[in-house]
């Protein structure tokens, strides 16, 4: 997301190929405290990483009027930068506001100064809300007006899903940006260019540590090399997990979304739900959660586990496996941990049996194996037959024996001994 090719000065950057003097040389020496994710923000939209396919995908991004907008991605993904960027290619006052730092007094300040910059420059200005999420109805509420009218450009960033965390009277009027994370590829070419322009060398295999580390959050990748560039292990090529562990401040554990890790974590938690051990399931979930794991993930997993697994040995499994599911959903982290929590421990308690999930298996098998499998007549939906079904209600406990399926279907559901499915066994037994 981040180019490079550019150099910093008292400006933060200059073109390559400029001869600073001895006094700009100071001014360049103190500009490299500045850290190094910062230095190497693009300066245009050209420098933006992955610009030609967001531009293929929101063409009015490279128009020449803006509208209000909603910036929506996961974090370092470049959601400021590109507001930035706009801004400053339309050339209109940029005015930065934290939704999770201020409140609505310093939001209508902001707006009268922006109102007075646009007037004196005679243009129309963006105002930048970071965490748009963070605010309440009313301070959303209070935006509504000047998007309105036109009388500022909105612009906000959220990490948060804007169609649950904005609300509708606003989200109306904005458009919507989904910006993705950068592939661990495109992060280490981000982190090789960043060598090239401190003129340091290391390891491509070093690289591609940090980039898949980082999760797609640029930001932190450069972080990770800025620490390893300062640290007293910049001279090595390869890092055992404890060294790469102490420069990405134990931002990280072990835990890989698209990996191995990813996979083997998951299958324990739901090995340990099916096992009825809700100690080991709530232990798999902590690690998932703190590694980062999306917990919309997890919900979807319980979700076809309490069908799979649990079936009709207690039929509330699944639905408080989607109610989960959907709280996960509206309430996102820190506090969905509760919600999780709460599923989970329930599923790995509760009954088990997997007889609706071998019934639909070996039922799609019976289908694949066949020809056509014609619906018997007094079935259908129209012809002379169909006067010849029996409608059960009709007859005691709504039950009369009769064809409902091909002569050579075998029986694909078998109810276990346990939980509501002993009663369903029974019932099914008795007819």
């Amino acid at each position: 997301m981040l180019f490079f090719g550019l150099q910093a000065n008292s400006q933060h950057f200059l073109p390559l190929g400029f001869k600073m003097d001895d006094n700009q040389i100071g001014l360049f020496n103190k500009e490299q405290s500045i850290p190094l994710a910062h230095q190497m923000r693009p300066q245009t939209l050209d420098d933006f990483e992955g610009a030609q396919k967001l531009l293929a995908k929101f063409p009015q991004l490279a128009g020449g009027h803006l509208s209000s907008m909603v910036f929506w991605g996961p974090p370092g993904c470049g959601k400021t930068t590109l507001a930035k960027l706009l801004a400053q290619k339309n050339d209109l006052p940029f005015l930065p506001f934290n939704a999770v730092l201020a409140g609505l007094p310093e939001l209508r300040k902001t707006i009268e100064k922006g109102k007075q910059q646009g007037l004196e420059q005679g243009k129309n200005w963006v105002l930048f809300i970071d965490e748009i999420h963070r605010f309440n109805k009313a301070q959303q509420d209070a935006l509504l007006p000047f998007v309105e009218s036109g009388e500022f450009i909105l612009m906000g960033a959220t990490t948060e899903n804007p169609f649950v965390s904005v609300n509708r009277a606003l989200l109306s009027r904005v458009q919507t940006i989904e910006l993705k994370k950068l592939s661990p590829r495109d992060i280490q070419n981000i982190l090789q260019k960043a060598l090239t322009k401190l003129e340091k060398e290391t390891s491509s295999s070093l690289l591609e540590s940090f980039s898949k580390h980082c999760d797609g959050d640029t930001r932190k990748a450069l972080n990770y090399l800025e620490n390893f560039l300062n640290s007293s292990l910049s001279e090595k090529q390869e890092l055992t997990p404890e060294e790469m562990e102490s420069l990405t401040l134990k931002g990280h554990r072990s835990y890989d979304k698209d990996g191995n890790r990813h996979y083997d974590v998951i299958s324990a938690f739901i090995k340990s739900m099916r096992g009825s051990d809700p100690h080991a399931t709530v232990l798999w979930l902590a690690v998932m959660l703190e590694g980062g794991e999306d917990p919309l993930f997890i919900a979807r997993r319980m979700v076809i586990f309490s069908s799979e697994d649990i079936g009709n040995a207690d039929p509330r499994a699944l639905t408080l496996a989607t109610s989960c599911l959907q709280a996960v959903q509206n309430i996102g982290m820190p506090e969905a941990r509760i919600i999780l929590s709460q599923a989970a421990t329930y599923l790995a308690s509760t009954v088990k049996s997997n007889a609706c999930y071998k019934a639909i298996n070996e039922a799609i098998s019976f289908v694949k194996e066949r020809p056509t499998l014609e619906v018997p007549l007094h079935l259908r939906n129209l012809g002379p037959a169909k006067k010849d079904y029996k409608y059960p209600h009709n007859y005691p406990n709504s039950y009369i024996p009769q064809q409902y399926a091909p002569k050579e279907t075998p029986p694909f559901y078998k109810p276990k001994d346990s939980g509501q499915e002993k009663f369903l066994a029974e019932r099914l037994n008795n007819l």
